[in-house]
């Protein structure tokens, strides 16, 4: 039995939000140290196959650590340590948050899913870039998450955005401008076409690259037709296809269900897939696959679909440490079994 498999019902009979923090503390501890090192060994898996160029950075892998898992920038050289290839922290805001009242996370065990409604807490674009700037970097690219500040009225979210972007500049590889969390209030009215060329045509004139938004899946299709028409016209480097739901599909089995927030995992794996095809379709530029992922099967799916990247939060609570590596080596398995070459040759292969 995995280490993880013995650990998950003493976890698992804690509040989420309770073990979250009690993982996060664990890996904080032995992040930099020997045991660190042997996590490296045992969880990364190296071959060309799963290496990529990718908006001008280099991936070992395509499988990420989504945004929320590490809000304030604390534990990315351990992240990287497990395997994943990339780690994008966040979200930050301009000002520190404590998020919205607990309980506020919520496990739906039956459908490897989770509800949450943090609000955006974190402890500040200042803090978090002082983190930044005075600790190493993970050797695998680090990406921030950049949302609105609650307290900040709409008309001025450039600017809000703007200062959270100058503070930590120096330190990200890339940066993810969300205004799809559906825990902000008015944050998803920020998709809207004038909304987005405000916000990013403002970071792209302060020198943020490579850029990209990340999407809704609760987006209409015209909607997400207009934004990408803002993606293009502004020539972002990239998309993150997607955020947590607002829906609640009729397979939910948990009373929990009836909680507020944005739902994750195995429930919006197919919905998040298809949003990644349909983007990919409409534009050239690299789309990142979030929503659900917690195999390789469902990874292979998102490339296939047009998906260069993808990114997890909500499998690693459910499966552990060793999900990188898993998904990792199962990809291995299906480009070989499908005669691609790389991960690379396998993206977008089933769009029309």
């Amino acid at each position: 039995m995995r280490l993880y498999d013995a650990a998950k019902p003493a976890l698992f009979s804690l509040p989420p939000e309770t073990a979250h923090h009690l993982v996060h503390r664990g890996l904080r501890t032995v992040q930099d140290t020997v045991v660190a090192d042997r996590l490296d060994q045992r969880y990364s898996v190296s071959d060309d196959r799963l290496q990529q160029s990718v908006f001008g950075l280099d991936f070992p892998t395509p499988v990420g650590v989504a945004a929320g898992f590490d809000k304030n920038a604390e534990i990315p050289r351990v992240l990287s340590a497990l395997g994943f290839g990339h780690v994008e922290i966040g979200g930050i805001t301009a000002e520190r948050q404590p998020g919205n009242p607990r309980p506020r996370m919520f496990r739906l065990p039956e459908n490897n899913a989770l509800i949450n409604r943090m609000g955006f807490n974190n402890e500040g674009a200042d803090r978090v870039g002082d983190r930044l700037d005075r600790e190493p970097q993970p050797d695998v690219p680090l990406g921030v998450n950049i949302g609105k500040s609650k307290s900040t009225p709409l008309d001025e979210a450039a600017d809000d955005y703007l200062y959270t972007y100058e503070r930590v500049a120096s330190a990200g590889d890339y940066f993810a401008v969300n205004v799809s969390s559906p825990n902000t209030p008015g944050l998803r009215s920020l998709q809207n076409r004038e909304s987005l060329e405000a916000i990013l045509g403002t970071l792209k004139d302060a020198g943020a690259s490579p850029l990209l938004v990340k999407f809704s899946p609760d987006l209409p299709k015209p909607a997400v037709e207009d934004a990408l028409a803002v993606v293009d016209d502004l020539d972002l480097d990239g998309v993150i296809s997607t955020n947590t739901t607002t829906s609640r599909p009729d397979s939910l089995q948990n009373p929990n269900r009836a909680e507020t927030g944005g739902l994750s995992g195995d429930p919006i794996e197919t919905e998040a897939t298809d949003q990644v095809r349909f983007i990919a379709e409409r534009t050239d530029v690299p789309v990142i696959g979030v929503g659900g992922v917690s195999d390789a099967v469902g990874a292979y799916k998102k490339i296939r679909a047009g998906a260069s990247m993808v990114q997890l939060y909500t499998g690693l609570v459910f499966e552990g440490p060793s999900i990188a590596r898993d998904i990792n080596e199962g990809l291995l398995e299906l480009l070989e079994r499908d005669g691609f070459d790389s991960v690379a040759d396998a993206v977008g292969v089933d769009l029309n």
